[in-house]
């Protein structure tokens, strides 16, 4: 039997902010259940606060459920296991202004556990990868955000993960910059890895995934296959906006 990429059983997750008097409870998610399967692309869509970023950072255990269960690849994302199987790309990748791409690689090669020849190899295929090679020289200070969208892709990959987690990875990318990185997602794909990537591009969900989950206001609202929205008149815009009124 396949173990899941990621599995979430009966998830929730509370944020508590304490006040002046007493605390303030926001509910991210509520009550959620789904299943990624090792070499599947997956879309997470909603509107901004339905929980998609919650989601993510759940699954790499920089946040822990309020309830239910969260599982990477069978172990909880808090453990060695799961982190090494798993590469990240916030929506807003920081890296030190000062630093060239190579060093910057390389600082995070190391946190992975990468050293030697090793965090060499890993730092310069993830270069050529990703477009960097031509920028080597420059410092982070003089990247775009396309470029520094490269950058943290790059970062994500430097371990060889089993599962890339993409929070909004063409946000503000040109045209150009877009289908290279959808050429280099599919690619990863075509690898055996599972890719889940969050997106207010519906166009881009579409073309890339097999299957969508739409959140609404902390709740799976639905999971579409590709099959469905092929087949549906408005597509897949069509079905996210039907299920997020």
């Amino acid at each position: 039997m396949t173990v899941p990429a990621v599995s979430f059983s009966g998830v929730g997750k509370v944020y508590k902010r304490p006040r002046l008097l007493g605390a303030q409870f926001t509910t991210g998610i509520r009550d959620l259940s789904f299943e990624l399967q090792p070499g599947e692309i997956t879309g997470l869509l909603g509107l901004n606060g339905a929980g998609k970023t919650t989601i993510m950072k759940l699954i790499t255990g920089l946040l822990f459920p309020t309830s239910g269960k969260v599982s990477v690849f069978g172990y909880a994302p808090s453990r060695t296991e799961a982190k090494a199987r798993v590469g990240y790309l916030p929506e807003l990748p920081y890296f030190p202004p000062q630093l060239r791409p190579v060093e910057a690689l390389a600082y995070y090669g190391r946190l992975s556990g990468l050293s030697g020849a090793t965090l060499s190899s890993a730092v310069g295929a993830a270069m050529s990868r990703t477009g960097l090679e031509p920028h080597a020289g420059k410092r982070v200070s003089e990247f775009s955000k396309g470029m520094l969208q490269r950058l943290g892709l790059a970062q994500a990959l430097l371990h060889g993960p089993d599962l890339l987690l993409l929070d909004e990875p063409v946000s503000g990318l040109d045209p150009l910059a877009i289908h290279d990185i959808r050429g280099l997602l599919a690619g990863l794909n075509g690898e055996g890895r599972a890719i889940f990537l969050s997106s207010h591009s519906i166009s881009e969900v579409e073309k890339l995934c097999s299957r969508v989950l739409i959140m609404v206001r902390g709740s799976l609202a639905r999971t579409v296959l590709r099959a469905e929205w092929e087949a549906a008149p408005g597509g897949l815009e069509g079905i996210f906006v039907e299920a997020v009124k």
